[in-house]
């Protein structure tokens, strides 16, 4: 059990470190692309191959539930046990459609901000901002869906919002465009992540990623033909960065992801993968060359503390 456990964390770190990388990969591709056009190339690579795993899964466990099955359905009990668990079945399919579509509308609109405002900002500073998600859950959740939170969730949501002044907001007391735009992304990460929450209970986690990945390709390659002009020779000239972000990023990090959450338990899993966070630093720093200002440093620690605290077991029970 402990080895699995450590097999599980140890594959969340490479995980976060994966993502984390990813944002000054992101950076280099806006050098020879537009960022509209980058987003819809990552999301076609991601779905490809998020598509691919999603058909030798469902393949695969179709091919072992026949072999347990076997060809014994002859009473009418058993017929009318075959006939509830095709109703299941068929509303499983449903909302697996449904959640993949609305999660990937959430994931191209936060990519696309993201995307965006990294132009304007630098690989660390998205990182962490853009990891503000995990304080604006709650938020949202208790919103909309009046789901309670410990003093501790608050206390989090108040280190943060002091964090992101000292990180984002200037002497002028007020942000600049690339850090607002990450802060809108942040919003509708949160907003897709509780979109998951909500369908995956209900739905084929795999088939539903690789629904929303569709989607979000989709969706990003339409707007990309309506707001800029993309070219194969940007593509060929940012080919490096996509298939990172593509491939690496996108589909290799959202696959081991679920591997390694299925190892490790839930609290350890969370703290893990915010290190993604501190990636995103190290990768400005060692493949662009950035520096963050005392200022900007204090920032990050400050909010770096605010996601560790948000992802501390409570006492009050989950909401259903």
């Amino acid at each position: 059990m402990k080895n699995k456990k450590m097999l599980g964390n140890t594959i969340l770190m490479f995980t976060a470190a994966i993502w984390g990388m990813g944002f000054a990969w992101q950076r280099l591709g806006m050098e020879d692309i537009g960022p509209i056009t980058f987003t819809a190339a990552r999301e076609i690579l991601s779905a490809v191959f998020i598509g691919i795993m999603a058909v030798i899964i469902n393949i695969t466990g179709k091919r072992k539930k026949r072999i347990r099955s076997g060809p014994f359905y002859s009473d009418g009990q058993e017929s009318a046990g075959v006939t509830s668990s095709s109703r299941s079945a068929g509303e499983r399919r449903i909302n697996t459609i449904r959640g993949g579509i609305c999660c990937g509308v959430f994931l191209v609109s936060a990519t696309l901000f993201q995307q965006i405002g990294i132009v304007y900002t630098s690989a660390g500073k998205a990182g962490f901002i853009t990891a503000m998600y995990m304080l604006f859950v709650p938020i949202v959740g208790f919103i909309l869906f009046r789901m309670r939170q410990s003093w501790t969730v608050w206390l989090a949501v108040l280190l943060g919002i002091v964090g992101m002044y000292f990180l984002c907001v200037n002497e002028a007391l007020y942000l600049t465009k690339g850090d607002a735009l990450m802060l809108v992304c942040a919003l509708l990460y949160s907003g897709h992540i509780l979109c998951c929450d909500h369908f995956v209970k209900k739905a084929e986690p795999i088939s539903m990623s690789a629904i929303q990945f569709v989607t979000a390709s989709v969706l990003s390659l339409m707007l990309a033909f309506m707001f800029e002009v993309p070219q194969a020779s940007q593509i060929r000239s940012a080919i490096l960065p996509i298939l990172y972000c593509g491939f690496v990023s996108g589909g290799m990090g959202y696959t081991l992801q679920i591997v390694g959450q299925k190892y490790a338990d839930p609290t350890p899993a969370s703290l893990i993968m915010s290190l993604e966070a501190v990636f995103a630093v190290l990768g400005g720093v060692l493949m662009l060359g950035e520096r963050m200002s005392l200022r900007e440093g204090a920032g990050c620690i400050i909010m770096f503390v605010a996601i560790i605290l948000v992802q501390l077991p409570t006492s009050i029970p989950r909401q259903e």
